[in-house]
């Protein structure tokens, strides 16, 4: 039997400052859960508020204090490796996307103002459209859905940083299963939320089987769940590289399903119409950071092998899957779209044509990073503020989303119609607007990286996703309204924010992206030595 006295055991140097983001909002989460237990109901919903919002601008802070220190988290005293988490640039900026989306996305979930009581169910337990269900339509909403929140948000930021699969299995778990709880919230259309949550809750339980399974084989190639180690053993090992491949190909089922690219995009439709409309906005934002921020990671480090340029690569194997993977979520993407008539669902459709625009830049490995993380606050903030203005649009039965309700209602509100124009046409990649500048640039660097058929689809599928999005702005002004037409709600403080805020994005982005761009081209690439 051997003593622990005789046992030689070495613990890693752990660098708190570049812990301190993940730190703050996970434990702005469990301290959440305290408030729960201990707090008296009509007084959670204010400390929950200020705990959430303070939590994140705080963890905005660290990320700022981290800037320009490229260095793993841990840290073994022999000089070993310990790529569990890695505080670099691109990484860094990520997380403070993912920050500064949830703020405003916590700003729409704490809404009570528009709809009494908020969007949310009271007791999510009770039997949707019983007695019961009727009745808590007259109490406060859950204010459960803070934690879960902030334990979302922690996930995708520790899905961005992580830098070896373990952990990104965790992460993605971590931020998956707060939103299936969150999906199924919704005081209103009680059946068709709990639908949303039980298919996004079954699809994504296939998707980590799917991922963790792959993470299985490329250990059994590699000896190693470390993106740097898979990427050297890729370099020396002369072993048969089929449980390469079919780890890899698995572990990309997880990240595309995510990142809601096709054929892994049947859930998004049904979720985003179905869940509450704040936390559509959060995964429309955060979530499709979080999914696009592991790909560029996965396979920048693993298998783009960026840390040694001149050596072998896996990316002539993987690069033609991703390049189908990506024309046909662009193609598929934008032609639904037209046929949508209910705006949550063209909005979702929309999703999966920007989640192909952005795998062109996973697909142009790192000559696209800097362009890739333009995109994704760009359209983050854009589709944030779209949402918030789809939550002010109601009639007797809540939020009126389909488009038929729509008609004419610029005459009833025209502020509200010259908001929601700007946001389509930035979808719409109209110059002079976010979404023009987002694409010209992830374009603009798959051109240079060689990629020019992806180019040619992507512009293309633009022209047919503009249909769209014009046609609602045709609607708004040109139509005659309905007769028993929803009205749109003043919005409250939070939700007004959070239109500002996407609104000021869009315009600025758009009129001058070059200040961002310099931000991200010096971001820098991902640590991969």
């Amino acid at each position: 039997m051997v003593s622990a006295d005789t046992l030689d055991i070495s613990f890693p140097e752990v660098d708190y400052l570049a812990l301190a983001p993940l730190l703050i909002v996970f434990g702005a989460a469990c301290v959440g859960i305290l408030l729960e237990a201990f707090l008296p109901r009509t007084r959670r919903y204010s400390a929950q508020l200020v705990l959430s919002v303070v939590g994140l601008v705080a963890a905005l802070v660290t990320i700022v204090m981290n800037v320009g220190e490229d260095r793993p988290a841990f840290a073994m005293s022999d000089g070993s490796r310990v790529d569990a988490i890695v505080i670099d640039g691109p990484g860094l900026f990520l997380m403070g996307a993912i920050v500064a989306m949830g703020v405003i996305a916590v700003l729409l979930i704490a809404e009570r103002r528009v709809s009494a009581g908020g969007a949310f169910v009271a007791h999510a337990a009770v039997a949707a459209d019983s007695k019961a269900d009727a009745a808590q339509a007259r109490h406060p909403g859950a204010t459960e859905v803070f934690p879960l929140t902030m334990f979302a948000i922690g996930g995708m930021m520790l899905f961005c940083v992580a830098g070896d699969l373990l952990t990104m299995f965790i992460a993605l778990e971590a931020f998956s299963l707060p939103l299936y709880l969150l999906c199924g919230l919704a005081r209103r259309r009680r059946l068709l939320s709990q639908e949303a949550a039980m298919k996004y809750f079954l699809l994504g339980a296939f998707a980590s089987a799917f991922f963790i399974y792959g993470v299985a084989l490329l250990y059994g190639y590699a000896g190693s769940v470390q993106l740097v180690d898979i990427n050297a053993a890729i370099a020396a090992s002369g072993n048969s590289q089929v449980l390469l491949l079919s780890g890899l190909a698995m572990l990309a089922v997880g990240l595309l399903f995510k990142a809601a690219a096709v054929p892994f995009h049947v859930w998004t439709p049904d979720v985003y119409t179905g869940a509450p409309t704040p936390v559509t906005a959060l995964m429309a934002a955060c979530t499709k950071v979080a999914a696009i921020g592991g790909l560029l990671r996965v396979f920048n480090v693993a298998f783009g092998n960026s840390g040694n340029p001149g050596g072998p690569s896996l990316a002539w194997d993987w690069r033609p899957i991703l390049i189908a993977i990506a024309i046909a979520t662009m193609v598929i993407g934008a032609i639904l779209a037209v046929t949508q008539t209910d705006i949550k669902r063209l909005l979702a459709y929309s999703s999966i044509a920007n989640a192909g625009y952005l795998l062109v830049g996973v697909i142009a490995l790192g000559q696209a990073l800097g362009a890739t993380l333009f995109y994704l606050v760009a359209y983050g903030f854009t589709v944030l503020a779209a949402f918030a203005v789809v939550t002010l649009v109601r009639d007797s039965q809540g939020e009126a989303t389909h488009l038929s309700r729509w008609a004419g209602l610029a005459k009833r509100s025209p502020r509200f119609a010259v908001i929601f124009t700007l946001l389509m046409l930035a979808f719409a990649g109209i110059p002079l607007t976010s979404g023009f500048a987002a694409k010209f640039a992830v374009f603009s660097s798959a051109l240079e990286a060689g990629q020019t058929s992806l180019v040619i689809v992507g512009v293309l599928s633009s022209v047919i996703l503009a249909f769209p999005y014009l046609k609602v702005v045709v609607l708004l002004w040109l139509s005659q309204p309905v007769e028993d037409a929803p009205a749109v709600s003043m919005p409250g403080f939070m939700t007004g924010t959070a239109v500002t805020v996407g609104v000021v994005f869009t315009v600025l982005l758009g009129l001058a992206p070059q200040v961002l761009l310099n931000i991200v081209d010096g971001a820098g690439q991902f640590l991969a030595k």
